[in-house]
Formats: C-alpha cells, structure tokens, sequence
C-alpha cells in the first residue's frame, strides 16, 4: 500500500508544499529544519496553521520558537520508518544540522554541501566549515545527497577555473548542462562523485579551504 505521508524539509515557503501535498494526495508528517535562514524556515507558520505536526530542528536555533522538537548531533529521529541520525555542520550558520539514514544512503545537508560548491560562511568561521565539510566527505561513496538549493551549473564554472584540466569536472559539467536545458534537477549527486569534481571537498587542508571559499565569494 503507498504511503500516504509526506515530510517537508526546510520549507521557505507554504503555497508549493501545500500545492504538491494536494497534487499528490499527501498527508502532512511533519517538518525538518536544518538551520534558520528565512529561505528554510519562511513557510513553517503557515503551515503549522493548518497542520498540527511536529517540527524538527537544531536547538540552538534562533528561530527556536517555531521548532517543537529540538534535535543535536547525534540525536536520531524516525521517519515514516526511515531512522536518520543528526549531524551539527556549522559554518553557514551556527545552528545548521543535517540529516543522514545510514539504511537507505540518503543525506539532507540544507546550504552546507552543494554540488561542485559548498554555502557561504555567515556565523561560523572557515576552519568550522571546512571540518563539517569533512564529516560529509566521510560517508559512503553511495550516499546520495539532497542539498536545498540546484546551483550546479554556477558551482561548476568556478570548479574549472581552479581545476581547469579535471577531466570528471569538464564531463560532469556538459551533463549537468544537458539535464538543465530539459529543466531537469542535477540532484541529488553523490559523495563519491562530488570528491571528484567539488573543489571545496578537494582540499589538503583547512588554509586551502579558507583562500577557495574567499575566492568563491568573489568569483
């Protein structure tokens, strides 16, 4: 029998979670919030005014008012019978948390992980990211990630200019372009995958890391 139950990660806004909920005849389960940022968390209200469900998030969270449930690294939660452990990545924001189920190799990292990039740092510092970064690199190959926001493309031009001979770069790069000119998402990628072609998880150490995200932000 389908499930009919449906879980919302980081919803910035309520009209297309409830549009999709009522296109496929979805039940709201309940919310996971990996951090604060409004384009997260924007929608939650609305939501919750027609949906009595429970909201997950990291608790050291400023919009923790708005979380009933308030998770930490290494807290795990069921989901539709899916177990996902907590893992705190800060660096983008102090509270950023993400999700990983070990069973099904699926990973929901919010804006910490992109591919070919990584988010920006706006309340942590780079040595806090790029360790975070280094818990993402450490699981499974196969893990297939979710990141919040298709990038790809953007992400891609700057991973040529500071490896402009990678040749997994150069070929991912004219896939992701065929997927997008179908509208298509280039998501989710894989952790395997991304050592090969995302710059900032090809780093030697947190220094190098620190001089790619500076020129990232100014590329």
């Amino acid at each position: 029998m389908r499930n009919s139950h449906a879980w919302i990660i980081d919803p910035g806004e309520a009209a297309p979670v409830v549009q999709v909920l009522h296109e496929k005849n979805l039940q709201l389960a309940g919310i996971l919030v990996t951090h604060h940022h409004p384009d997260h968390t924007g929608g939650i209200v609305e939501l919750l005014q027609h949906h009595r469900v429970p909201v997950y998030g990291p608790c050291n969270s400023p919009t923790r008012k708005l979380i009933s449930h308030v998770l930490k690294d290494g807290d795990c939660i069921s989901l539709g019978g899916i177990e996902f452990s907590v893992i705190a990545v800060p660096g983008h924001t102090l509270d950023h948390i993400a999700f990983y189920s070990a069973v099904e190799k699926i990973l929901l990292c919010g804006d910490t992980l992109f591919s070919a990039g990584c988010g920006r740092i706006f309340e942590g510092t780079h040595e806090q990211m790029y360790e975070s970064l280094l818990k993402l690199a450490a699981l499974p190959g196969d893990t297939k990630f979710y990141c919040a926001h298709e990038y790809t493309l953007a992400n891609l031009l700057f991973a040529i200019a500071v490896e402009p001979d990678n040749q997994d770069i150069i070929q991912y790069q004219r896939q992701c372009e065929a997927i997008r000119a179908k509208n298509l998402p280039t998501l989710p990628s894989t952790i395997a995958l991304e050592k090969k072609i995302n710059p900032f998880l090809r780093c030697n150490n947190a220094l190098q890391f620190s001089e790619r995200r500076r020129q990232k932000n100014n590329f």
